[in-house]
């Protein structure tokens, strides 16, 4: 049996993760300037395929090509690597703000409606 050749793999930062079951990942690497000899850093995006919509923007993740997925789609996400520090902090701050909105800002809203009513009916 033939041996199967290594499918290219590489390591990036999703940029854009709005289409469905696609991500956007940019890849950067480093080439040798021809005239001046120094290493010039360089960015490349690749479309992935991400199956189940698990990656996030700013998550750096492990892709691998394979098969033709689409006119732009030639690599799949293997792994996510790294979670992105934002999404999780805004995560938490949304779940904080949910378990005080139901208890504090409903009601001083109310009260102070309330006063007012009663303040117009003294008069």
């Amino acid at each position: 049996m033939e041996n199967r050749v290594a499918r290219p793999t590489f390591t990036g930062v999703v940029v854009s993760d709005k289409m469905d079951k696609t991500i956007v990942v940019l890849v950067q690497t480093h080439k040798k300037h021809v005239k001046y000899l120094k290493r010039v850093k360089y960015g490349k995006k690749y479309y992935a395929h991400d199956e189940n919509n698990e990656a996030k923007v700013g998550d750096t993740v492990t892709i691998m090509g394979c098969r033709r997925l689409s006119a732009t789609k030639r690599y799949r996400l293997v792994s996510i690597d790294l979670k992105a520090v934002e999404s999780i902090k805004a995560a938490e701050a949304e779940l904080l703000l949910e378990e005080n909105e139901g208890v504090n800002a409903v009601e001083p809203e109310a009260e102070v409606k309330a006063e007012a009513g009663k303040e117009k009916k003294a008069e």
